[in-house]
């Protein structure tokens, strides 16, 4: 089964056309204010009418108010949401879209408790962790911190590039990959040819 693939913290059209051309299948905006990828929800929303049937539209959050999580997605009208800070299960849980929990992983995280406490999520995606950052580090992490078996659908990211992703995926096996530092010339500007030198890595296996 081929794995997919989302490219998170688009802020321009042309780079989301970009990347639904080149054969993605979601789109994330960042909406955590504190983010040099951060997007209003207005903006997005320009975004995401031109995105095509069967392109995921993901919000991405860190330790948001309702209220927030609720006007994006009713502006943006939103496909998924994904959590990127301590929101507990009940948190997460609420709202009208289905979520992933974006956990951090380093050497004594336990991903087999996450994925038994965030049960009522999507998928868990894994990313890198950084005292002071809840994502976007663009570092990888050590990939044999996964257990081999994670009962729930996997996301891999932190510092996937097209020189890597392959490799990746050969030893995480995930369902799906998530890049966003990886296929840009600047924070929140994305690169076509990186993207499609992403893509070409995934579809290497």
């Amino acid at each position: 089964m081929s794995v997919r693939v989302k490219v998170c913290g688009i802020t321009r059209c042309e780079d989301a056309k970009a990347a639904v051309r080149l054969g993605v299948d979601a789109i994330g905006f960042v909406f955590w204010p504190h983010s040099v990828r951060y997007i209003d929800p207005d903006s997005a929303r320009r975004i995401a009418v031109n995105i095509p049937p069967f392109i995921c539209t993901v919000g991405v959050y860190v330790d948001p108010d309702v209220a927030w999580v609720e006007e994006t997605i009713q502006v943006v009208k939103l496909n998924l949401l994904q959590f990127h800070g301590d929101e507990a299960p009940e948190f997460c849980d609420q709202f009208s879209i289905p979520y992933i929990k974006a956990i951090r992983v380093k050497q004594d995280t336990d991903l087999l408790q996450y994925a038994e406490r965030y049960r009522t999520a999507k998928g868990l995606l894994l990313d890198t962790y950084a005292a002071d950052m809840p994502g976007g580090t663009g570092h990888a992490f050590d990939w044999h911190l996964i257990p081999r078996y994670l009962p729930m659908p996997l996301i891999l990211s932190g510092g996937l590039n097209s020189t890597n992703v392959a490799m990746a995926i050969k030893q995480t096996q995930p369902w799906a990959v998530d890049v966003s530092s990886g296929v840009e010339t600047a924070k929140g500007i994305k690169d076509e040819k990186k993207i499609f030198a992403f893509m070409q890595g995934v579809k290497q296996l």
